[in-house]
Formats: C-alpha cells, sequence, structure tokens
C-alpha cells in the first residue's frame, strides 16, 4: 500500500507593517495674558478641542504653573487627549511662538530625536503630555513671546500607526492587447469592406471608416466638403502594390508591418528601398507614426550603399532629423570617399543637386583642429564633392 503526497504550488508569501505617524497641528493664542496670572497653581485656560488622526485634543494653558510647589514661579504647557478612547500612542511638540519675527522659538519636540522609550503612550481621556516648568515666567513677561499681552502656543501631534501593505493578488491576469490583430483580421477577411484600392495588378479592399480614423488624407476624401462618401474603386497610380499593402498593413495595427514577408526576400538592400519608399507613403497620406517608425528603421540601417538616398528621401520630404543623421554619417571619418563612389550618391546629384552644396558646408565644418595629413585629404574630399557640386549646376541650367 503506498500513501499518495501532493504536491503544493509554492506558498511563500509576503507582507509588511509600516510604522508611521499621521500628524495634525492646532493653533492656541492667548489674548490678555495679565489678567490671567493670579489664577492660582493648578487652574487653567483651555484651547477649543481640535481632532488630529481621528481623536479629539486640547491645549491647556497654566499661567501660575501646574505644581502647586513651583509657587508660581513657571508657566505650564500641556496637550490633553479629549476623545474617550484608550492606549493611544504618539508624538508632540509645543512651540511657544517668538512674535519678533526672528524665529527664536521655544520649542520642545519628540519629534526630532530618538525616543529610548518611544513615543508617548495616553491612557485614557484626560491624559497629558507636557511641561510644568515650561519657562520661567519673569522670563517670559521680559521676552518676544510676549507680545501686545498676547501668547501664541502651536501645538503638533503625531499619531502612531501601524500600516499593513501586501502584494495585490489578482485571480484574472490581465492579457495585452490585441486590438491590432483583431482589425488585421478584419481586413484579411475582407468582412464588411466598402472601398477598393486598383493598385497596378493588384486588388486591396478595406474599410473607409478605418482609414478615415488614421490618416487626415483618407477622412478629406472619403468625408471632407468635397470629399465622395459614394466612391467604391479608386485607382493608385503613384504607389507600388507591395507598399501599398504595407500601409494599409500599418493602418490596422499601428506597427511596422513585417517587411520580410511582403517583399519575399531577405535582401537588406531590397528591404531598406520599400521601408523608403513605405516611408514617403506614410508621408503623402500624413501617417505621423509610420513616417517615425521608417525614420527609426532607416538610420538603423544606414550604411555607404544606402545614406545618399536616404539623404535625399529625407531632404525631398523635409525629414530634419533623418537628413541630420545622414549628413553626421556621411561626413565621419572615412565614410564620404566610400558614399561618393556609391549608385545612390550618383542619384543624389540627381534629385537632390543642392544638397551636394550643404554637404560642402557640413564637410567644411567638421573636425576644427586637424593634422596637415588630416587637413590635406580634407581639401581633397571637398574638392571632390565641389566637382559634383559644379557639375549638377551645369546639369541643372541645361534642364531650365
Amino acid at each position: 500500500m503506498s500513501t499518495a503526497v501532493a504536491d503544493h504550488p509554492n506558498s511563500d508569501s509576503t507582507s509588511t507593517t509600516v510604522m508611521e505617524t499621521v500628524n495634525g497641528s492646532h493653533q492656541f493664542t492667548i489674548k490678555g495674558y495679565s489678567l490671567a496670572k493670579g489664577m492660582g497653581p493648578g487652574r487653567y485656560i483651555q484651547s477649543d478641542v481640535f481632532s488630529i488622526a481621528g481623536y479629539d485634543w486640547a491645549i491647556y494653558f497654566y499661567p501660575d504653573g501646574k505644581n502647586p510647589e513651583d509657587n508660581s514661579a513657571y508657566v505650564s504647557f500641556f496637550i490633553a487627549l479629549a476623545s474617550d478612547s484608550s492606549d493611544i500612542r504618539a508624538l508632540f511638540e509645543l512651540t511657544l511662538m517668538d512674535q519678533s519675527g526672528k524665529g527664536r522659538h521655544k520649542v520642545h519636540s519628540h519629534f526630532d530625536r530618538t525616543l529610548e522609550g518611544g513615543p508617548y503612550t495616553l491612557k485614557c481621556k484626560g491624559s497629558m503630555w507636557g511641561y510644568k516648568r515650561f519657562l520661567r515666567r519673569t522670563a517670559l513677561e521680559a521676552s518676544d513671546y510676549l507680545k501686545d499681552d498676547s501668547l501664541v502656543i502651536n501645538c503638533t501631534v503625531g499619531v502612531v500607526r501601524a500600516r499593513l501593505e501586501v502584494p495585490k493578488q489578482f485571480g484574472v491576469v490581465l492579457p495585452s492587447s490585441d486590438m491590432g490583430q483583431g482589425l488585421k483580421d478584419l481586413i484579411d477577411s475582407e468582412v464588411g469592406c466598402d472601398i477598393a484600392f486598383q493598385v497596378g495588378d493588384e486588388t486591396y479592399k478595406a474599410h473607409k471608416l478605418i482609414l478615415a480614423a488614421r490618416s487626415p488624407v483618407f477622412r478629406a476624401q472619403f468625408y471632407g466638403p468635397i470629399g465622395n462618401n459614394n466612391v467604391e474603386r479608386i485607382v493608385i497610380e503613384d504607389i507600388e502594390p507591395s507598399i501599398f499593402k504595407a500601409m494599409l498593413s500599418f493602418i490596422y495595427t499601428d506597427g511596422l508591418p513585417d517587411v520580410h514577408e511582403i517583399t519575399g526576400s531577405a535582401s537588406a538592400s531590397l528591404i531598406t528601398n520599400m521601408i523608403q519608399h513605405l516611408l514617403a507613403a506614410a508621408d503623402l497620406y500624413d501617417l505621423g507614426r509610420l513616417k517615425v517608425l521608417c525614420e527609426v528603421f532607416l538610420c538603423e540601417k544606414l550604411n555607404v550603399d544606402n545614406v545618399a538616398t536616404t539623404l535625399a528621401l529625407a531632404e525631398q520630404h523635409q525629414l530634419s532629423e533623418l537628413k541630420a543623421f545622414c549628413l553626421k554619417f556621411v561626413t565621419s571619418p572615412g565614410n564620404l570617399r566610400a558614399v561618393m563612389k556609391s549608385e545612390g550618391f550618383k542619384h543624389l546629384n540627381q534629385s537632390c543637386p543642392s544638397m551636394l552644396s550643404e554637404l560642402l558646408s557640413t564637410v567644411a565644418a567638421g573636425d576644427k583642429i586637424l593634422t596637415s595629413e588630416q587637413a590635406s585629404k580634407k581639401r581633397s574630399l571637398c574638392s571632390s564633392v565641389l566637382a559634383y557640386d559644379t557639375n549638377a549646376a551645369r546639369q541643372l541650367r541645361r534642364r531650365t
């Protein structure tokens, strides 16, 4: 006969108790101090009852002192528990205010020091904490604590409480958002589609409302003052089918599409070229987030073979951050000569001849301190760029 032992999941748990104080203050003003003298030891003037941390408190002032043995030589201040409660642990502070504005207050406090016995415990209603000999009466009457026959006492109480911190235990795991996948499934299934795009030999169906929600251009085209909400087919002539498909994928999923899947290729240059065209399409349809995603991709994949075409793209679409990144890459040591030998540089020369002048200025404004050998190399590179720039100007004049 065998005995089976059940396997229990890890039942380790944690909790934390935080000891803290709930603080509050009350200011008590006594006007006509001279009229209070002579009341006799043990007799007091009481403040209004005030509440701190759910308990009632009151300040007691003894003009002739609390202790008869002191012969009225001292004034006394106490703070008393006014609630029907017991064993209340608290920290206290009594401050007799300097009314000259010099800030020389007389302070008796628990808050600024470590108490060997811990916080003070008030056993029941009427329990007090304070000082029988708070200050000599002669010293008080000669001080700036007394002004216009008035005293101001500030009392702070910090009631000690234990707060238990327990990790939140949830029985239901919150799943990640699947909205993008849901919308992708919607367009893939073509359910509810009300617009078709003819792009080359391909046809792509979509939903006008979703397109309008994502692109201000589509919104104006379908629902703007001169838009046509009844249109059912649109011919796209200035975008390649694969690029338009990738743009639709972003509109429905809010993410950069799988370019390997769309292009059917692992070629880095082909993928970069596609992202460059996708960025242009994003600019055309005012898809700001897609533009940024493409810019990030191009910055990460930048090299001497594609930087010139990327720079031309950045100039044409006024992408200042991408343009600055490309210029910095081109003018880095060892890059410019290799870039000038690339096919992309010829494209830059033809499509954006003005960029050559800006490139020349960037190269010239590079390092301020150069060795003679570095200076010679830089002059040689600048001459090469200048030759391209001059040739580009000639071509431009011939075209005009």
